[in-house]
C-alpha cells in the first residue's frame, strides 16, 4: 500500500465517521550519515551476544527400563564410529565438525570442517 492510499483511506475513514486511531502524516528524516559506521555498531553489539557451545560425541536412543538398569561402569554405544568427526553446535545449531584433541590436560576440539551459512539455511527448514 502507497503514501497515496493511506492518505486517501484516512480521508475515507473520516468521511464514514468510522471510529478509531487517527492517521497521521509524518515526515522521516533523510538518512545521513555514513552506513558503514552503522552497521559496525550493531556487530559490535552481537559480539558480546553469549552463545553455548557444545560438542557432541553422539546420540543413541534406549528404552527407559534399559537407562534405569544402567550403573557404574556401564557402556553406552553410540550412534558414531571411534575417528568419526564430533558435531560442533552453536546453541543446539550445527556449525562446524572437528576433531578430538588434548590441550594442557584438557580435551579441546580441532575444527576440520565449518558449515556453510547455505548449509545451515537448509538444515532449518
Amino acid at each position: 500500500m502507497g503514501e497515496q492510499d493511506v492518505q486517501e483511506e484516512a480521508v475515507k475513514e473520516k468521511q464514514d465517521g468510522a471510529q478509531g486511531n487517527a492517521v497521521q502524516q509524518h515526515e522521516f528524516d533523510d538518512l545521513k550519515g555514513d552506513a558503514k559506521e552503522t552497521v559496525s555498531k550493531d556487530i559490535e553489539f552481537l559480539l558480546d551476544i553469549p552463545v553455548e557451545i557444545t560438542v557432541q560425541l553422539g546420540t543413541t536412543r534406549m528404552l527407559i527400563k534399559d537407562l534405569l538398569q544402567l550403573g557404574q561402569g556401564s557402556v553406552v554405544e553410540m550412534d558414531k564410529l571411534a575417528g568419526e568427526p564430533m558435531e560442533i553446535l552453536a546453541n543446539s545449531r550445527l556449525v562446524a565438525r572437528g576433531e578430538v584433541v588434548v590441550v594442557n590436560e584438557k580435551f579441546g576440539v580441532r575444527l576440520t570442517d565449518i558449515i556453510s551459512p547455505t548449509e545451515r539455511l537448509t538444515r532449518l527448514k
